[in-house]
């Protein structure tokens, strides 16, 4: 809700040497407003901060995604604009860089490590937003969990909320699926990788499989199959969502994400997370891939491309089932679930927003984390919002802003009234004049292969 802004002047020279005691590396220096500043932590991470000339109190610190161990406050530089525009202060860490991508280590502490930064350098905040995208989704829901008396609410986008373990789960048993299927009696290795280099020769056999496989009927059927296990959305760029009992089409826009990418992409992350975690944490002994492709609510697509190439379901189903003996490294399995996982619980309230066709976090997550925060007896805390677009993060600065003002109402009023809604949250995006919007009411299916934990 709108406070009386305070005045922050320009960064001085004090305040430079300010943060310079704190971090021994302050970046800081006089500037017109609005200011940048930032640091380096304890365990070498950087944290970065700006501040408009007008600060409403508010601080959203920004947990980043998947990617570089680089120090970013915001979203996108148009999100950073419209924000500051407003009165709100932004900051963020680069979490541990010394690392994996996967910093999820690292990352939840190097969050707070810049809270206390930001306040000891600038001022304690009035209040506290916790904001994260994607792989930083999953930092920013275990900080909503874990940050009692730290953050006062968070927003999330996109966010990989289901966590790494199931994460690791589904995207195994599609990439199985393809080497069983795709390139039956060849050696893929699926896990354990010893560098990046390995992951992408993986990445490059896996892909061409299922470019050359695309070329017959009981290709296609096949690639549905392991698009269902993958929980694979069916709406590509450029094109318009398939009809519901078009199993044609719905495969061919599954095989448009799968043939630009995604397979790398999948590959280069388990390689990241087996760095992170210290091994394989991927099992699949014992799953009955039958029982999950009941779970898909792409069944029904697999069924229907089956039949039309004479292939036999049951007998791929069953030499799925009959060929799982990959067993998870159980320390490294561990570790995963002690750094990423989240769900267990909300302190502060939660609102997410996810694009209804994301191809890297499918907005399945969003339900599987919904589940498991009502089992903890926290459901009112959650509200969560879709976006009917295609994409990962593919967010218009609006749509963002918006989440921004949603949850900061829930805090200042206790109460989420209608905010969180779809149409309140439509209407209060479109009237900031900015680039759109697109939330409609939307609920997502069951992610499948997320293992009994």
């Amino acid at each position: 809700m709108p406070r009386r802004p305070l005045r922050i002047p320009a960064v001085t020279a004090a305040l430079a040497l300010g943060a310079a005691a704190l971090t021994g590396a302050a970046s800081a220096a006089p500037t017109t407003a609005p200011s940048h500043l930032g640091g380096t932590l304890a365990d070498g991470a950087t944290w970065v901060a700006d501040l408009p000339a007008r600060w409403n109190g508010t601080l959203l610190l920004f947990s980043h995604g998947y990617g570089p161990t680089t120090a970013q406050d915001a979203p996108s530089d148009g999100a950073r604009t419209a924000l500051l525009a407003e009165g709100y202060a932004l900051a963020g860490s680069s979490y541990d860089p010394h690392g994996s991508w996967w910093a999820l280590n690292s990352a939840e502490r190097d969050q707070f490590a810049t809270l206390d930064a930001f306040a000891r350098t600038v001022a304690r905040p009035a209040r506290t937003l916790s904001v994260g995208e994607s792989m930083g989704g999953l930092v920013n829901a275990r900080i909503a969990r874990d940050g009692a008396g730290r953050v006062d609410g968070a927003l999330g986008l996109c966010g990989l909320v289901a966590g790494g373990v199931d994460l690791d789960d589904y995207q195994y048993d599609a990439e199985y699926a393809i080497a069983s299927l795709l390139l039956p009696g060849q050696d893929v290795p699926l896990s354990g990788f010893a560098d990046a280099g390995a992951a992408a020769a993986t990445a490059q056999r896996l892909t061409a499989a299922v470019t050359a496989a695309q070329a017959t009927p009981a290709g296609r059927a096949r690639i549905a199959l392991a698009a269902a296990y993958l929980n694979q959305t069916d709406w590509a760029p450029g094109q318009n969502p398939p009809a519901a009992d078009d199993a044609e089409g719905q495969e061919a826009q599954q095989y448009a994400w799968m043939s630009q990418g995604l397979l790398a992409f999948i590959e280069n992350g388990r390689w990241s997370i087996e760095q992170s975690a210290g091994g394989n944490t991927s099992f699949n002994a014992g799953v009955d891939y039958a029982a999950l492709l009941r779970r898909s609510e792409h069944a029904a697509e697999v069924r229907a491309l089956y039949r039309k190439s004479g292939l036999d379901l049951r007998a791929d189903l069953t030499t799925l089932t009959r060929g799982a003996h990959q067993h998870a490294d159980p320390q490294a399995r561990r570790a995963l679930q002690a750094t990423s996982t989240a769900g267990q619980g909300l302190a502060v309230p939660l609102l997410g927003l996810h694009t209804t066709a994301d191809q890297l976090v499918p907005v399945e997550q969003e339900a599987a984390f919904a589940a498991r925060v009502r089992a903890a007896g926290d459901g009112a805390r959650l509200r969560q919002a879709y976006i009917a677009r295609q994409g990962h993060c593919a967010f218009t600065t609006a749509e963002m802003v918006a989440g921004v003002h949603a949850i900061d109402h829930r805090v200042a009023t206790g109460r989420w009234d209608d905010v969180a809604e779809p149409a309140a949250l439509q209407r209060a995006a479109l009237a900031l004049n900015l680039d759109g919007a697109a939330f409609v009411p939307y609920r997502p299916g069951r992610l499948v292969g997320a293992r009994d934990r």
